[in-house]
């Protein structure tokens, strides 16, 4: 990749810093017997990378020298079965880290202050792979009890009767101090963003995972016909059992 054709602005290197993070934390979670199983010991230095249409790949260094992009950890691999398995990925997570920031920052070489500033905030606003990982900051909170049937925030709730019904303005304003509070530590299952009470969110009745409607592709009213909803990853693995 040339400086002349990768993401310049501040908005562009956050979308592609966000989508090689985004396809990380799939390897490193909801695909990770599948990583874990390519990092064979047995086989040469590899390495983890996340690309920005969030598709994952374990494979050898680039060759060509320098590389177009700074490159990840490399032997990733190694280390596996001479440490324990959450241990090998939070370590993997760490190297993650490190990579994805080093990445943005190359890309963000001909931003100013202020640009490197703001870039360096919407990255800490989200928390990092390790974080994720060593489930310091979990992908999503356990829904309270009275929720129900296709969860989904900000938008639309579920009332007993199963009958999908809109919030109102005035008492979504009221409730969104306590909302906040009790969702706060939610992230997305996909995009691993903070929860915000002005968006519109989707649980999974499957995994219990909460995910940004725009993220899984649902609107409030496509939600309103979900009787029960299941998330990508539950339906791959289903399509599979």
């Amino acid at each position: 990749m040339e400086m002349g054709s990768s993401p310049r602005t501040v908005e562009e290197i956050f979308k592609d810093y966000s989508g090689r993070r985004a396809s990380i934390l799939r390897a490193l979670t909801y695909d990770v017997d599948e990583f874990y199983g390519i990092c064979d010991p047995e086989k040469d230095n590899l390495c983890l990378y996340g690309h920005p249409n969030e598709s994952w790949e374990v494979t050898l260094p680039a060759e060509q020298v320098p590389p177009e992009l700074p490159e990840p950890a490399l032997g990733i691999n190694f280390a596996r079965d001479g440490m324990n398995r959450k241990d090998w990925l939070s370590l993997v997570a760490v190297h993650s880290d490190c990579w994805l920031l080093s990445v943005a920052f190359y890309l963000g070489a001909q931003l100013n202050h202020n640009e490197r500033k703001r870039l360096f905030s919407m990255i800490n606003d989200m928390p990092t792979v390790f974080e994720v990982v060593a489930e310091r900051k979990p992908l999503k909170d356990k829904p309270s009890a009275a929720e129900s049937g296709s969860k989904a925030k900000g938008s639309t709730k579920r009332s007993s009767d199963g009958q999908v019904k809109s919030i109102q303005k005035a008492a979504a304003d009221e409730s969104s101090e306590d909302e906040e509070d009790e969702h706060g530590d939610t992230q997305c299952g996909s995009c691993g963003g903070n929860y915000n009470a002005d968006e519109f969110w989707i649980g999974c009745d499957i995994c219990e995972r909460w995910y940004h409607g725009k993220c899984v592709r649902i609107t409030p009213a496509k939600a309103e016909s979900i009787k029960h909803y299941k998330c990508p990853s539950c339906s791959i693995k289903r399509g599979r059992a």
